[in-house]
């Protein structure tokens, strides 16, 4: 129905400006076709007036701007889709992947997805989290936090996703003015904070940047924003790789979350042993 409406107003607007009622001005080439149509003393002669006024062109520019051959507007374009998808099927191939979650889950039901991949002098990291806030990866010498080089893609109250860097004072996030990220896009959807971005390998030698070409333990961590602003992750002791991430190897790594380490700890494999031996065999 709103076709309609616009089809009959650039109709209308067309046949306003063909006959002059918009009150269309003649260009200099219609003045001069209309003086080259008539004698010395102003009698009519036989030359053609000019076609190409202001009025013409303008009513062809309407037609061929928002009419189609068949008189009708042309269709609006498809929305061009923000963010490209994160391919898990490249894991351990083309991109390094830690996934820390239930098992074979992905970069769309991890808790936690990370991938890295190198690119000329980049590295490509793309993270995606179940929160409504921030996701972020560490780079440690030591496994534990503090005077770390941090890259976190926070959501804020406008919808949108930016990538901001941090440095680790203890437990305490700092932000950094300094931003090695650079082609860096964030979507929230499906309550996921899902980020991808480039960050040089090499950087000049600076205690809040890290270079990557060398390997570090990676640590993992997401929670609320407020304002944009990043505030104590979900959990208190946030995973961290088992060892140190090199750029140049890609590993396909799983890490079971908390709910799935259960029946994995040794502890309880021998309390699950020796309860099997004391059911076999009876009480004495």
């Amino acid at each position: 129905k709103r076709g309609s409406y616009l089809r009959r107003f650039v109709k209308l607007l067309v046949l306003l400006i063909q006959s002059g009622w918009l009150g269309v001005a003649p260009s200099p080439t219609d003045e001069g076709a209309l003086r080259a149509g008539h004698g010395e003393h102003g009698e009519p002669g036989h030359q053609e007036p000019h076609k190409d006024s202001y009025s013409t062109f303008a009513s062809e520019f309407l037609e061929s701007r928002y009419l189609s051959d068949d008189g009708y507007p042309f269709p609006t374009a498809p929305p061009v889709d923000p963010f490209a998808k994160i391919k898990v099927i490249d894991c351990g191939v083309t991109k390094g992947c830690i996934r820390y979650g239930k098992p074979g889950c992905d970069a769309e039901t991890c808790d936690y997805f990370l991938s890295y991949r190198r690119i000329g002098t980049d590295v490509e990291y793309e993270m995606s989290s179940d929160t409504d806030g921030w996701v972020a990866v560490g780079f440690s010498s030591d496994k534990k936090m503090g005077g770390d080089d941090v890259m976190g893609c926070v959501h804020d109250d406008n919808g949108r996703v930016r990538i901001h860097h941090f440095y680790n004072v203890g437990q305490w996030a700092k932000e950094i003015k300094r931003n090695p990220a650079r082609d860096e896009e964030g979507v929230f959807d499906n309550n996921r904070v899902t980020c991808r971005f480039k960050r040089p390998l090499y950087v000049p030698r600076e205690e809040t940047l890290v270079d990557l070409h060398l390997s570090w333990y990676y640590l993992f961590a997401w929670g609320p924003a407020i304002q944009g602003s990043i505030t104590r992750h979900d959990i208190d002791n946030p995973p961290v790789s088992d060892h140190m991430i090199s750029i140049y190897k890609y590993e396909d790594i799983f890490m079971p979350s908390t709910a799935y380490q259960t029946f994995n700890s040794p502890l309880c494999l021998l309390l699950i042993v020796a309860l099997t031996f004391y059911l076999l065999m009876g009480t004495p």
